[in-house]
């Protein structure tokens, strides 16, 4: 066993296998691999092996078929079989809510390059044999793509591509401690002796948890205790094969299973209501090859439904039960990249659908690691998501309800209940006092709308219009007609200070650095030329400044800040520290002329400008600026000051109409300008000449991704963002849905909604540059229903930015 190495990968599971290979595969030879045992003996060895493209998130689903089709080149390698079995797969809807759904996901892999189809009855009748009872079934989702495999024999093919490209494995050789060295690499200590690494990379499966905590990490994850069964030979799959054929994959989100053969017989999990959680405390050492005592109590009302769905199974014997447990993080997806607060220390965890993702998980880490950026937008699996507000406490309830919940129909408006209300502002309880209806980001509680008299404090999930388009109706027109109130909470903000902030600011920033007084808008760009921050830079003196941000964005933020951290720079998240409200309309600036003695004329306090002024009691930074596209002061203040703010604001906004306003209203405001937003139309999929950003960047400075920018722009980019009046009916554009034009996909949404200021359903997506033009008719597919969607350029609301700028 070598001592020294690039890169140390703990855990020899599919997921660690398959980092090992693509990192030897990018170019890294210099790698190993450790493992308490033999390989496979987590999770790996008894999962049901199946593979499958569709999720939610368009980049996992893409990173999905990527894995699916490497296994093929995987066996070209190494000579070795995976056991491949491409029979495709059925996903059935038994109501109209869950068709949508499939309908939705149909629509996303058009121009994604998946060539899914949606069946009737009939067709599902035909595909599976008769052996599905369609009582209750409208349709379903079809994927070519999706299959079943060998787990052991895939992983150890893994394992010998990697190995065939430089990579050492070593078995039986757990690891005791991971100890942090100065310059950055780690000193791994081992039952066979200590390893310097100046990577380390955790992929300890069910003993990623403990493998963390000896660097001082927490990782949210909770093993849960999965159980499927195998049948004895069914005569019906004996004659399909007799046939040629194979069965198909079948998953019944009603019955919270999935179906698909298995030899001769077939193989069937569940995804039951009363799931367990295994190991909350921590997973033994010496586990590994075990199973878990048959439950057949847990899953007794799963398997009597899926007699009825699947009557063969109620005439088949029962081969064996696999019950064992495998890993959830809060979300269900993975927990990859680098570990915010630690160097050269990298997730790889959480990989619950190992032979469906671990291929492009694999990928995307080895990029990350040798690139320094993943080829796709990794925030749906990024590790930084979850903050250090994550506990245990925090995990089990949030896994458990995820679990309970994977089969479920997923809806773009739904807030999930499980361990809420948790993160909260000194304002909750007034705004729950004023029948706030609550959404949640990054762990906080943020208010989406606020109910009206007499109707329920819950938005009713759906692909639709929901229960809550009158109080956001009644909300926009507030701040459009008067002035309107919300919290600033949920903006992430940095103080950055030193002798060399603004020298650093104009490294890490894209855009123009303020003089005092003053805010800018700016792009933050990686290497590649595109975007992974929106900012609003706030000079308050030469050597101090406030950034804001997206909240949900502050692991990835404060990680990327800390990479690139110099002398003379110290950055701190005041993300919690420093809250307070914007208020908007036309009455904004009569409210906030009432509250201070300051001079807040249009004259004395221009648009983009920032001051430092006492409010009521209240010393406060009060910025000229608002996303809601009109007149508006954003108005931050330390967090205990927060409630006297309010206070002093809402007494003195009563006779002006003076109205809270949520999330869902911001949202329609924000459209009414085209303005973007963070990880909608701004990510890093894209690039500022694509989104129009670059209109905020400055080319006479050198900043990180300058080059590649440059390169975009004398080139011009090949698509462009552009927005749409939709001619909708009852349903608005969410994100994903395909552009059609001349009867070709030749684009995708990235948001929309409804303008309640203007009255018309909108969108935003790109095109292919040289069909942009004002006036353009396409078509925007929604819920399956092609609706015409035309360019419009200008802004709805304030063309000429006299509101906003007045």
């Amino acid at each position: 066993m070598k001592t020294h190495t690039r890169v140390l990968v703990i855990g020899g599971g599919v997921v660690g296998c398959s980092v090992l290979y693509h990192l030897t595969k990018l170019g890294w030879s210099d790698v190993m691999l450790v493992e308490r045992s033999e390989l496979t003996s987590g999770s790996t060895w008894h999962a049901a092996g199946g593979f499958h493209t569709l999720n939610g998130d368009t980049n996992m689903a893409a990173l999905q078929g990527y894995t699916i089709r490497l296994y093929k080149e995987l066996e070209e390698i190494t000579g070795m079989s995976c056991g491949l079995h491409h029979v495709g797969g059925i996903t059935l809807a038994d109501n109209a809510a869950r068709f949508e759904q499939l309908k939705a996901e149909r629509a996303k892999h058009r121009y994604m390059g998946l060539d899914t189809e949606i069946l009737g009855p009939a067709e599902i009748q035909k595909f599976t044999d008769g052996m599905v009872n369609l009582e209750g079934i409208i349709g379903a989702l079809y994927d070519p793509l999706d299959g079943h495999l060998d787990p052991s024999g895939t992983t150890h093919a893994y394992a010998k591509a990697a190995r065939m490209g430089g990579a050492e494995i070593v078995l039986h050789n757990r690891v005791l401690e991971t100890n942090p060295r100065p310059d950055g690499s780690w000193e791994v200590v081992t039952e066979k002796g200590t390893i310097i690494a100046e990577h380390v990379v955790n992929a300890g499966g069910l003993w990623a948890r403990e493998i963390g905590a000896m660097a001082g990490v927490y990782l949210p994850l909770l093993p849960m205790a999965h159980q499927y069964l195998v049948t004895d030979d069914i005569p019906e799959i004996m004659d399909i094969l007799k046939s040629g054929r194979e069965f198909p994959h079948v998953m019944d989100p009603g019955g919270e299973s999935y179906l698909r053969q298995e030899g001769r017989g077939l193989c069937i999990g569940f995804y039951e209501k009363p799931c367990e959680p295994w190991s909350v405390d921590g997973t033994p050492w010496n586990f590994g090859h075990e199973l878990l005592n048959e439950q057949w109590d847990k899953i007794e009302d799963s398997v009597a439904f899926a007699y009825r769905r699947f009557p063969v199974l109620e005439r088949s014997g029962v081969k064996r039960v696999i019950h064992g447990p495998f890993t959830f993080a809060p979300d269900g997806n993975p927990l990859i990249g680098p570990v915010p607060g630690l160097r050269n220390y990298w997730s790889a965890c959480a990989v619950m659908a190992g032979f469906s993702q671990g291929g492009g998980m694999g990928l995307a880490l080895a990029q990350w690691m040798i690139e320094g950026e993943v080829e796709r937008d990794p925030r749906g699996f990024d590790v930084a998501r979850f903050g250090n507000w994550t506990s245990p406490g925090y995990t089990v309830p949030k896994v458990i309800e995820n679990y309970q919940m994977r089969f479920n129909v997923s809806y773009p408006n739904e807030e999930r209940p499980a361990a809420r209300p948790f993160r909260t502002t000194p304002m909750y309880d007034i705004f729950d006092g004023m029948n706030a209806v609550w959404g949640q980001q990054y762990g906080l509680e943020v208010v989406n709308y606020h109910a009206l008299p007499g109707e329920p404090r819950l938005e009713t999930p759906t692909f639709k219009r929901s229960n809550a388009w009158e109080a956001t109706r009644q909300e926009v027109l507030a701040v459009r007609e008067g002035v309107g109130i919300n919290e600033v909470q949920n903006f992430g903000k940095y103080l950055v200070k030193g002798p060399k902030a603004r020298a650093w600011l104009d490294r890490i920033m894209a855009g123009a650095i303020p003089k005092p007084g003053r805010l800018s808008l700016t792009p933050m760009l990686a290497e590649s030329g595109k975007i992974i921050g929106d900012f609003t830079v706030s000079c308050l003196s030469e050597t101090e400044f406030q950034l804001t941000a997206s909240y949900g964005a502050q692991g990835w933020h404060g990680r990327w800040f800390e990479q690139h951290l110099e002398e003379g720079v110290t950055v701190e998240n005041i993300s919690d520290a420093r809250s307070g409200f914007q208020i908007a309309g036309p009455k904004a600036r009569e409210l906030l002329a009432r509250v201070t003695r300051a001079d807040v004329s249009a004259e004395a306090f221009r648009f983009m400008d920032v001051k430092r002024m006492t409010i009521g009691m209240a010393n406060c930074i009060v910025q000229r600026v608002s996303y809601t596209a009109d007149l508006g002061f954003e108005i931050y203040t330390d967090h205990m000051s927060v409630r006297h703010l309010w206070h002093t604001l809402w007494s003195a906004g009563q006779d002006l109409g003076l109205r809270p306003f949520g999330m869902r209203a911001m949202m329609s405001l924000r459209l009414d300008k085209w303005f973007g937003s963070w990880g909608r139309e701004f990510s890093p999929d894209y690039t500022p000449a694509e989104t129009g950003l670059d209109r905020f960047m400055r080319w006479n400075k050198e900043f990180i991704g300058k080059a590649a920018a440059m390169a975009e722009k004398e080139a011009g980019p090949k698509r462009r963002l552009v927005s749409f009046i939709v001619d909708a009916a009852d349903a608005d554009v969410v994100a994903w849905e395909p552009i059609w034009l001349d009867g070709a996909v030749v684009g995708f949404c990235t948001s929309g909604g409804f303008s309640h200021w203007t009255g018309k359903s909108v969108a935003m997506g790109f095109l292919p540059a040289d069909k942009v033009q004002d006036g353009l008719v396409c078509e925007i597919e929604i819920l399956g229903e092609r609706r015409t969607a035309t360019v419009h350029l200008a802004p709805l609301w304030d063309g000429d930015g006299a509101r906003m700028r007045g």
